[in-house]
């Protein structure tokens, strides 16, 4: 809308005139209703502008419509246009417009429009024109502006929207406008503001300026002294634009900053720094920074810490005794720069020191001699500095011990008879108030003990109180402060308590029965303590358990005994049995009933309506009823049916039938018995004891049967056409013989057959019209009412009179099988009839050769022409001979000859083994014994003989179990394992081999021990029923996992939360389903189990259900202190209530004045997670209770309340004082504790808390924190029995807790029965009616006391079962039950025994045994049963005279002979060798079991040459008996194995040493090795075998110098014993290994006259670095090369020699060789030859020998003359033959024409070279002369026209040199003598030879440059071995080779000895 006038469109009107006024001008038409044709617009105008709104309506008659406008129900004006002229804000509304039509009845209509007034913007607060501003100031710049529709305010900087600056800090406000935060240079600018709206704009500007300042100070730091502790406050203010930043500094260190915090020091908003608290290490000096962008300024200040003047050593409370010095310790820590001083006063009033002394102040401590009761009081020790003052304060008291009680008397208590009234006069205190006083007693003159240890100091009296009745008692007392303990009272007199009938019955009472008529009771006296006066016996009563009826009662005079054994009692019937004590007050209590049944009796009455019947003709049936249940007498265990023949009344048959149900008719058959017999039959009843009476014997016969066979059938009367038959009964009638059957044929004829029945009393026949000469065949039957019997049948000939056939010929064996055999024969003469029987016979011939008597083993009957038999029925793997022989009817021929010797095959086992029994039931096995098949059952060799077991349960469930027992055919016994507990099993065995099985045994019907259950209950549900019960139910455990007799079921519960063992509740009886557990925790989750027990234990538990009680009030609060008390205020603290029992859902306090009565409460109710209120508006110094109580769902539960005192002067409290525990409150677990209560401290108690210490190492530790502050009596339990321990105490308030107590006197607990049995590791029997009980004892901590010992409890177990019945008594401990109700005990007084040897036990019988520990107090429970069958006991003696013998070196022999007979303890089955290597028994022990009758055995397959030890112990059904000692053989020696090893080192390309290891089995005394090496091809035409003979087992090397350079050679070594073991052999080539080095290049040699020195230089190193180098030489006079010095090291270049090391007249050469880990190097070029002369002395010029030799011319003629005068002469002797000579070596010369020769050079030696001594070289000793042996003959070198020769075996001297001989002094002492006889004696080169050695030299450090040669450390011994070869031939030997054999005794010589060089075993 703009307001401007405009023309609409046209508008077409169209009239249509009515029919009634067609034509018809008629004003007075019909009226119409006003319509509003154009209604008005919603129209927006500016305020001031004109607005027009228009309406145009319609009507008839035109001229009575009217169109008016309204605004808010007001008329304005009428006409079509409605006119503003200048509209403003008011003027915007609704307006309406209305059209009627006058003097008419029609609606007025209407139509309404919105006027919209536009209001342009108009600024209603503006910014200045010019802003100043200030960096990092916040400016606002104001812009608010007014319009309609409301203005928007937009905002420029410089003409750009602010929108696109988006700078943070610019912010807009409809309230304020623009806020400009943090000034910053930048924001300099013009800030325009811009508001609009349709109506129109407005706008304002602001120019902003902004300002800066540098900082300056306005109150700068200034510099502080502060005392330590206190707060320091540096000023820094500041000013500047922007604001400066303040910064803290000290040092380099920050100390505050915008952005910066330490603790302790804190930025003021001023400025300022503030540090607190101040500490002495806060010195220094302080800088304040504050920094702006106009710059930055600082200023220090210093601050000085004065340490706070402080007493730290305060005085302290002092106790003196009168007299002595009282010292109060004052001393106080200050600063140094500050002066202190201290004063003391008392009272107020100050102390000074006294002239005499005894009052002095020292360095501030205050000293106080002879103290008396005017020193006491308070004393106050006081500091004052500048650095602060302090003051404490310390009570001195005066005091002294406590005198004497006077007047104490003792008098009976007539009310009590157990007690005694004491009184006495109270004792001066000593100036420190009693304690407490002490009692003690003497009770029947013994020592004195403390009885009281703390009675209340305020009484003068007591009653002394748990005393025992008939004893004496004195008493003494005495009074303790302080200072301690005063003088005892004098004693009252002795007094003795009255005598009363005792307080407790006899203990331990057991009742057994003995016979079915007696019970044996057995018991113990009461505990002593409760004897209560001197025992005079006891009073046993019993009566019927269960019934109605007075007691019977036994008068047991002497106290001594302790046993009654009832009799005259009724058989199998239950008792109830009680005992009693007395004295001579009267009769004690009766101990708890025990029951107890006289033992079982046999019936008294026979079955009833016995019937007997006979069914067959060999069965008889009985049928009958029980007798009467009253007349069995015990338990029916069967019934056994007794028939025996009329005429032989002892041959009875007996069969066993088992009970069936006791009102069923019981029917049992007898079978086997004999036809048509007349028998009487009887049955009875039988129980454990015995048979019953027999019933009325029943007479009644058999049935009839067939009849047997006639006896002798014979022919007499035999004629051409008649013979004559006869025959006799048969043997077995079988009934009435009605007559016999004859009948006849021609032998083959069958037509021709002829019958006749004759009478019975015919027993012969004449048979005529037979043909003659002709062979019939004729056949007897006897006849009976029941048939034809067996026929026997014959051949006769006519007119032929029979004789006795000839023998059987011809043998022959075939188709053998494991029992059957052909036996083929040609048969012998008939006798002219017929042959009616073949008898086969046979012999058994054993495997070692004994021979079998002949016995028949098959004949054949009715087959006369039989050429071939099968004889069956043979054993298998059996050897037989076979004769035989053939009969007719006169008779027998005579026997056959043996066929050859045959054996049957082998076959499965024919039988089983017998007497399968069980040995003994677990829980989980069974074991079994049998008696095993003997060797002729085998049918197999005994090596694959076995035994199975089968075992299946009798219900058929489970899987079945099979054992196989492989080994000796001889076994008898097997354990069946993984059995289920409690079950019947049926249990077969069998024997097998390697063929097959052997049937099985008949089933055996046995059950396994009775065990824990294997399963829990079912259905396990649980409901809570109240906030303290919850109600289990359950079904009952299945069948299959009860293991047992249930006894009842046990109930474990525990809180969900807690650590411990769950506790227990029991609810006896199988059942049992349900149990309501009570007194529980309220609202606590609570884990439940279930589990079944049987009297072996408990089972395993149902799966956990969790459940909570219901909810409760819940208990009080707890921890409930007030840490924070002021005048007017107190804060109460506290914790939730250990026993919520719910929700918490809030707390209420309540409190009010202790003093106000009636009382008003104020109550205050806070939520649930407060724990602390503070309570404000109390009275200052009054006293207030305080109750505390929290809420749950069910409401308010117990208060706590508590006293507090609005007071500031509030300390820690006083500990507990006079802590005691009398005597008669201790008890094993716990005890009883006393206190009193010390000082609150001006705060109430809140708790106590409890500490213990064990003695006599434990350390204190809180038993309980939580003893309620308002008792003085606490039980102290959890303790252990026997135990000593000390107690100690310290209360809390709301201060704190105060010191510790002093600790109690040592108190030791009770004894208590012991927690544990001991545990019964083995029961085994010792005879056949005794066992060896075997434990192991409880642990100490669980004896609760001092161990007496031991119980053993023994009873008979009933046949086939562990529990019976009546035995399941429902018992929480049914074992213990048993015990004491069904056992028998043996008692063993001694702690430390570990065995006890049960006697007297019933053969054949099954125990059950359990075992107690028991000390004074009483009994342990039981220990886990075990059970032991007696009967059969293994043998007591090892066999005895063991003999071990070696017969090979792979067997040893062992003999013995079997124990006593009366150590046996049964039938011995066979024994068991244990056998092993010595010292190799874990290893190596084998087992060989023998059976008897054999005492001897082989063991094979041993090792060689090793000792044993065997063992031997015998055995029967029950086990096996003790070992015997073990005795020891070693097998013979054998050959050895071959030598461990076989190596090579040193390898060069002439020589190699060899070595190798000892055989891993020497297999004897090993005497030497053989080497054996020869190439592996022929070397230049030549194949030289060498063998070296090394004697002794010490050495394991040799020295091979002769082998050719290029060639392999192949060694062997072999090993000595008593003969050579195989070889061990590996091949070598003769040249330096690969890898390595090269040979050392450039050598030379350079001579002096005293020294050779030899150069080289390095070569190729090979594959690894060199490790040194080894310098050979070769003498002109040896040719070969041997190691001159060895081993220089690697970096050596150069060596020097002296001369004296070489042989003066031999020149030498020299080589290099380089060593590395490969080994031994090429050499180097050997160096020229070099003499070994040095310049010649004087004494050797010509000149000087010239005159030497005039000289010695002379003495020459001077000796011969003297020699001549005196007529001697001198013969020469061998040489080696003098004492001078250490050691000899022969020299073997083997020459074959122009050939080199092998030599072996023997020369002396001197033991002492001067070389050896100067070098310490050696070369490496080669064996001893006895060592080696020669396969060359040896030969004595011819020395200078001397022979050295020695015997063919060589021997050696040992050189007595010990190492310490050789010095240099010697050396320079004794120079060798310069002689040609020692030449080379005293030639050093020459002792380097291969040649020789000394013996047991060791090396000496060298002088020169170079290493030994050889060290007993750096190289082994080894032999050499040299041959030279020669060109043109072979080697051989002059002379027959012969073996050189060494005496083994002297042939080994130790290491170290000298060695000759070695020979040739042979050449080729």
């Amino acid at each position: 809308m703009t307001g401007e006038n405009a023309t609409s469109p046209a508008v077409y009107l169209s009239v249509s005139v009515g029919k009634k006024n067609r034509g018809s001008a008629d004003p007075e038409s019909e009226p119409v209703a006003p319509t509003i044709v154009i209604a008005p617009k919603d129209t927006t105008v500016v305020a001031g502008s004109e607005a027009t709104l228009e309406c145009l309506a319609n009507a008839r008659p035109l001229d009575g419509l009217v169109v008016s406008w309204k605004r808010n129900g007001h008329q304005l004006s009428s006409g079509r246009r409605l006119i503003i002229p200048a509209p403003a804000s008011s003027d915007m509304g609704l307006y309406v417009c209305e059209a009627l039509l006058s003097n008419s009845t029609a609606k007025p209509v209407e139509a309404r429009a919105h006027l919209t007034v536009m209001v342009p913007p108009s600024l209603t607060a503006q910014p200045q024109r010019k802003i100043n501003a200030d960096v990092d100031r916040n400016v606002d710049i104001p812009c608010l502006a007014t319009g309609a529709p409301p203005p928007r305010i937009e905002w420029f900087k410089d003409a750009v929207p602010l929108s696109k600056l988006a700078n943070p800090r610019y912010k807009v406000t409809s309230a304020a406008g623009l806020t400009v935060r943090r000034v910053q240079p930048g924001d300099e600018g013009i800030f325009q503001c811009i508001a609009r709206n349709p109506a129109g704009e407005t706008q304002a500007y602001a120019q902003m300026i902004v300002s800066s300042a540098a900082p300056k100070f306005t109150f700068p730091p200034s510099d502080q002294t502060v005392t330590d502790g206190h707060t320091a406050l540096f000023t820094c203010q500041t000013s500047g634009a922007p604001k400066p930043a303040i910064t803290w500094r000290k040092g380099s260190q920050v100390l505050a900053s915008g952005s910066v915090q330490i603790p302790r020091f804190t930025l003021l908003q001023s400025g300022g720094l503030q540090i607190q608290p101040i500490s002495f290490q806060d010195s220094g000096e302080y800088t304040c920074i504050a920094s702006n962008s106009e710059g930055t300024i600082n200023a220090s200040a210093t601050l000085t810490v004065w340490s706070r003047t402080v007493i730290t050593v305060p005085p302290t409370d002092q106790r003196v005794i009168k007299g002595t010095t009282a010292l109060l310790e004052c001393n106080a820590t200050h600063d140094p720069r500050v002066n202190v001083s201290f004063s003391w006063d008392r009272g107020g009033a100050p102390v000074r020191s006294s002239s005499g002394g005894r009052v002095s102040v020292i360095r501030g401590s205050l000293t106080i001699g002879q103290t008396w009761s005017g020193d006491i009081g308070d004393y106050t020790c006081t500091v004052i500095s500048q650095a602060g003052n302090d003051s404490h304060s310390a009570r001195l008291e005066v005091i002294e011990l406590p005198h004497s009680p006077r007047s104490l008397t003792a008098r009976l208590n007539d009310s009590d008879s157990r007690s005694v009234l004491l009184s006495w006069l109270r004792p001066f205190d000593g100036n420190s108030p009693l304690l407490y006083y002490l009692l003690e007693l003497s009770e029947n003159n013994s020592p004195w003990k403390v009885y009281l240890s703390e009675i209340d100091p305020t009484v003068t009296r007591v009653p002394v109180g748990g005393l025992t009745p008939a004893r004496t008692y004195q008493f003494r007392l005495c009074a303790v402060n302080q200072v301690g303990r005063g003088q005892y009272s004098d004693e009252t007199q002795r007094l003795m308590l009255r005598e009363e009938a005792p307080s407790a019955p006899p203990k331990n009472i057991v009742a057994s029965g003995r016979t079915n008529q007696s019970i044996m009771v057995q018991w113990q006296p009461p505990p002593e303590p409760q004897l209560n006066g001197v025992l005079r016996g006891y009073v046993l009563r019993y009566r019927l358990a269960g019934l109605p009826g007075d007691y019977q009662e036994k008068n047991i005079s002497s106290p001594e005994t302790n046993y009654c054994l009832l009799k005259d009692l009724i058989i199998w019937t239950q008792y109830q049995i009680q005992v009693a004590a007395y004295t001579g007050a009267g009769l004690g209590v009766y101990s708890s009933p025990v029951t107890e049944y006289t033992l079982q009796g046999v019936p008294t009455a026979p079955p009833q309506e016995v019937e007997v019947v006979a069914v067959n003709s060999t069965t008889i049936r009985f049928t009958w009823n029980p007798p009467p249940q009253q007349f069995i007498n015990g338990i029916n265990q069967g019934y056994k049916l007794l028939v025996w023949p009329e005429k032989s009344p002892e041959d009875v048959t007996v069969v066993t039938i088992t009970p069936d149900y006791p009102g069923a008719r019981h029917t049992g058959l007898v079978s086997g018995l004999k036809k048509f017999t007349w028998y009487f039959g009887s049955t009875l009843c039988f129980t454990t004891p015995g048979d019953g009476p027999r019933s009325p014997p029943t007479l009644l016969q058999t049935h009839e049967d067939t009849p047997g066979p006639v006896r002798h059938l014979s022919f007499t009367g035999i004629l051409d056409t008649s013979v004559r038959v006869s025959w006799a009964e048969p043997e077995d009638k079988n009934g009435i013989i009605t007559g016999y059957d004859l009948w006849w044929e021609v032998s083959g004829v069958e037509s021709s057959r002829e019958e006749r029945s004759l009478s019975n009393t015919t027993l012969q026949y004449q048979l005529t019209g037979l043909t003659s000469t002709t062979a019939y065949a004729l056949q007897v039957a006897a006849l009976t009412a029941a048939g034809r019997g067996v026929v026997t049948s014959s051949t006769i000939s006519t007119g032929v009179p029979p004789e006795l056939p000839g023998a059987p010929s011809n043998l022959v064996i075939s188709n053998i099988s494991p029992r059957t055999a052909t036996l083929r024969f040609h048969p012998g003469p008939d006798g002219k009839t017929a042959i009616s029987r073949w008898i086969v016979e046979g012999q058994v011939v054993k495997h070692d050769g004994k021979e079998e008597p002949w016995r028949v083993v098959y004949q054949k009957d009715n087959q006369p022409d039989a050429e071939m038999l099968e004889i069956p029925d043979l054993t298998p793997f059996t050897q037989y001979r076979f004769r035989m022989r053939q009969v007719n009817i006169v008779g027998s021929s005579p026997m056959s000859p043996p066929s050859r010797l045959i054996q049957t095959l082998q076959a499965a086992p024919d039988k089983h083994p017998s007497n399968l029994t069980l040995l003994s039931a677990t829980q989980t096995s069974l074991s079994f014994s049998w008696k095993p098949l003997s060797e002729n059952e085998f049918n197999s060799s005994p090596d694959t003989i076995g035994y199975r077991l089968h075992a299946w349960r009798a219900d058929g469930q489970g899987e079945d179990r099979t054992v196989d027992v492989e080994g000796p055919g001889g076994t008898s016994g097997a354990t069946v394992e993984g059995l289920k507990p409690w079950t019947q099993y049926h249990t077969q065995i069998q024997a097998y081999n390697s063929i097959g099985r052997g049937p099985w045994s008949n089933a055996v019907t046995v059950k396994t021990a009775e065990s824990v259950p294997s399963g829990s209950p079912m259905n396990v549900t649980a409901e809570a029923v109240s906030s303290t019960r919850i109600l289990l139910t359950w079904s009952a455990v299945p069948v299959a996992q009860k293991n047992g007799v249930i006894l009842g079921y046990k109930v474990l519960y525990s809180d969900k939360d807690s650590d411990g063992p769950p506790s227990v509740q029991v609810a006896e009886g199988e059942g049992s389903t349900s149990l309501l557990l009570g007194v529980l925790q309220k609202y606590t989750m609570y884990v439940l189990q279930v589990l079944a027990y049987t009297r072996m234990g408990d089972g395993p538990p149902s799966k956990p259900l969790l459940l909570r009680t219901k909810e409760d009030v819940p208990g009080p609060p707890v921890r409930m202190v007030f840490p924070e008390v002021r005048l007017s205020s107190v804060r109460v603290v506290w914790q939730p209530p250990t026993n919520p029992n719910g929700i918490i859902l809030g707390y209420q306090i309540s409190y009010r004045l202790d003093s106000r009565d009636p009382p008003r409460w104020t109550t205050v109710e806070v939520g649930s997670n407060a724990r602390q209120f503070t309570v404000t508006g109390l009275s200052p110094e009054h006293t207030y209770v305080f109750r505390l109580t929290a809420r749950t769902a069910l409401g308010w539960g117990e208060e706590q309340e508590a006293l507090v005192v609005t007071t500031e002067r509030r300390e820690r409290p006083q500990p507990p004082r006079k802590l005691s525990i009398p005597q008669d409150g201790v008890e094993s677990r716990r005890l009883r504790l006393h206190w009193v209560t010390g000082g609150s401290g001006s705060s109430p108690l809140r708790y106590f808390t409890l500490q213990i210490k064990e003695l006599p190492d434990g350390a204190w530790i809180t038993h309980t924190a939580d003893v309620p502050h308002n008792v003085t009596t606490w039980m102290v339990d959890r303790l252990k029995p026997f135990t000593s321990y000390k107690f100690r105490m310290l209360a809390t308030n709301d201060v704190g807790d105060s010191i510790i107590s002093k600790e109690t006197e040592t108190v030791t607990t009770l004894q208590d029965v012991p927690d544990e049995p001991p545990v019964i590791l083995a029961v085994k029997p010792t005879t056949t009616t005794s066992v060896l009980v075997q434990w192991k004892a409880p642990s100490d901590d669980s004896v609760n006391g001092m161990l007496t010992g031991y119980r053993l409890y023994y009873r008979e177990l009933p046949a086939n079962t562990s529990l019976t019945e009546r035995d399941a008594h429902p018992a929480s401990n049914v074992t213990g039950a048993l015990i004491t109700t069904k056992s028998t005990f043996k008692t063993v007084s001694s702690a430390s025994l570990t065995e006890f040897e049960l006697t007297q036990l019933k053969k054949f019988r099954r125990y059950q045994i359990v075992m107690t520990s028991y000390n004074i107090i009483g009994e342990s429970p039981p220990s886990t049963p075990v059970e032991v069958s007696v009967g059969e006991a293994a043998p007591s003696v090892a066999p005895q005279s063991i003999r071990v013998s070696p017969v090979s070196p792979s067997v040893l022999e062992v003999t013995w002979d079997a124990p006593p007979l009366e150590t046996q303890n049964g039938l011995i089955q066979g024994y068991k060798v244990h056998y092993w290597e010595r010292d190799k028994q874990n290893q190596s022990e084998k087992v060989k079991v023998i059976f008897v009758p054999d005492t001897r055995v082989h063991l094979t397959n041993l090792t060689s040459y090793t000792p044993y030890l065997v063992t031997l112990t015998a055995f029967n059904m029950a086990g096996d008996g003790p070992p015997s000692d073990p005795r020891g053989s070693r097998t013979l020696q054998s050959a050895p194995s071959q030598p461990g090893y076989l190596s090579f080192s040193e390898v060069t390309g002439g020589s190699v040493n060899v070595s190798w290891g000892a055989p891993l089995t020497p297999n004897g005394q090993l005497e030497g090795y053989r080497v054996v090496y020869q190439p592996t091809t022929p070397v230049q035409g030549v194949s030289k075998v060498v063998t070296v003979d090394v004697k002794g087992s010490w050495q394991r090397w040799l020295k091979v110098r002769d082998l050719i350079k290029g060639a392999t050679y192949m060694f062997g070594v072999q090993a000595l014993t008593v003969s050579y073991g195989p070889p061990i052999h590996a091949n070598i080539t003769a040249q330096p290994v690969e890898g390595s080095p090269g040979s050392p290049m450039e050598m030379s040699i350079t001579k002096t006259s005293s020294v050779l020195t030899i150069h080289w230089s390095e070569g190729d190193t090979g594959a690894a670095p060199v490790d040194g180098y080894v310098v050979e030489a070769r003498p002109s006079d040896e040719g070969v090369w041997d190691s001159f010095i060895k081993l220089l090291p690697p970096t050596s270049r150069s060596v020097s020699v002296p001369m004296e090391r070489l042989r003066s007249g031999i020149s030498y050469e020299f080589r290099v060789i380089a060593v590395n880990r490969y080994g031994y190097g090429q050499p180097s070029t050997p160096s020229a030859a070099l003499a070994a002369l040095s310049e010649r002395p004087f004494y050797e010029e010509w000149w000087f020998l010239l005159v030497m030799a005039l000289v010695g011319l002379i003495l020459i003629l001077v000796l011969v003359f003297t020699l001549l005068l005196h007529g001697h002469s001198t013969k020469y002797k061998a040489c080696g033959t003098g004492k001078h000579i250490s050691a000899a070596e022969e020299s073997v010369t083997v020459d074959n024409g122009g050939f080199t020769a092998l030599e072996l050079n023997s020369r002396t030696m001197n033991t002492k070279n001067s070389f050896l001594k100067k070098n310490g070289t050696r070369s490496p000793p080669r064996p001893s002369p006895g060592g080696l042996h020669y396969s060359d003959e040896d030969i004595c070198n011819n020395y200078n026209g001397s022979v050295l020769t020695e015997s063919a075996a060589l021997t050696e001297k040992q050189t007595e040199v010990s190492e310490s001989e050789l010095t240099d002094s010697d050396y320079e002492d004794e120079q060798p003598k310069h002689s040609f006889v020692n030449h080379y004696m005293s030639d050093p080169t020459y002792y380097n030879s291969w040649k020789r050695q000394p013996k047991g030299l060791k090396g000496v450090s060298p002088p020169f440059g170079y290493d030994e040669c050889a060290t007993a450390d750096t190289e082994p011994y080894y032999q050499t071995v040299v041959t030279q070869h020669s060109t043109g031939g072979v080697y051989t030997p002059t002379g027959q080779p012969a073996h050189t054999h060494v005496n083994p005794a002297t042939a080994t010589n130790p290491p170290g000895s000298r060695t000759p060089v070695t020979g040739f075993s042979s050449f080729v």
